[in-house]
């Protein structure tokens, strides 16, 4: 079962998602205004049940991003080994994991464009898993991690590079330009630690792979980043973790490959789905 946050007949709703379309399942819990506050609830069982038998309710309809008001949105930065190699420093694999913010209005919905300011062309694209977390936590052991999960979804974690070279300690400024990233195009309720510990992820633009990588690389598996989020900061249902991307952005060809209007950039795990924008400039 799959769940998403849509725009249809100028009205937001949440619900299953069917190959024939949508089961809007949000006026039958009006006391969960929002997907953060199924999950919050424990409410994702219910809504599977709910969603049984019923019929499509929306066939023309546009993707939001799934939990369209999380408390927070926390990115795991340069999280796999040739990703560290890229740097070119000789540095080994750090110590610790490298954190950032995002807003929730840099993340557009599957199908929508990923906008491209006028200000700087070095938009980028990072594929990645993003997990949301479900039950709440302070100081959550790696080995009880993955009992605070939800679900999982996929994200672009779209760059404007130039920007995250502004300054000396930070990337925010690079990483939260308007509708530069995308996340979805939906939440799958995460039920087996091989949904994650066996996933294969790649981003391609315009049909050429240009990232792939296993989950299993990465430096700070996602039992350590919960633990190590949740050591300053208590996790709450509805967060959202993007857990790191593998080699290939555009930044690391000669010369760069950024986004252009008019190119496709999809994410694809197998469990979870495709996640597909193309991109616009600004108007």
């Amino acid at each position: 079962m799959r769940f998403a946050t849509y725009t249809a007949d100028g009205e937001t709703f949440y619900g299953a998602v069917t190959d024939a379309g949508m089961i809007a399942l949000s006026p039958q819990f009006p006391h969960w205004p929002t997907l953060r506050d199924v999950i919050a609830a424990d409410g994702l069982p219910a809504l599977a049940k709910a969603a049984e038998g019923k019929p499509v309710t929306h066939t023309d309809f546009t993707y939001e991003i799934p939990i369209p008001n999380p408390e927070k949105i926390l990115c795991v930065g340069v999280n796999f080994p040739d990703r560290n190699a890229e740097y070119k420093d000789g540095s080994a694999q750090p110590k610790h994991m490298s954190l950032f913010p995002r807003f929730p209005r840099s993340f557009t919905g599957a199908g929508r464009p990923l906008i491209r300011p006028p200000e700087n062309h070095t938009l980028d694209y990072e594929g990645e898993v993003a997990v949301v977390i479900g039950k709440p936590g302070r100081r959550i052991k790696p080995e009880d991690a993955y009992e605070h999960i939800a679900a999982l979804t996929l994200a672009n974690e779209g760059t404007i590079r130039d920007w995250v070279r502004h300054a000396k300690f930070n990337v925010t400024q690079g990483k939260n330009w308007d509708n530069s990233g995308a996340i979805g195009p939906w939440l799958v309720p995460f039920t087996d630690a091989a949904q994650l510990d066996g996933a294969r992820i790649l981003t391609r633009v315009n049909g050429e792979v240009r990232q792939y990588d296993t989950l299993s690389r990465m430096m700070f598996p996602v039992r350590e980043e919960i633990a190590y989020i949740s050591t300053f900061t208590t996790l709450q249902p509805g967060d959202v973790i993007i857990t790191g991307t593998p080699t290939g952005a555009g930044a690391r060809f000669d010369p760069p490959k950024y986004l252009v209007p008019g190119d496709v950039v999809e994410v694809e795990v197998e469990g979870i789905g495709i996640l597909r924008n193309t991109v616009e400039d600004e108007t």
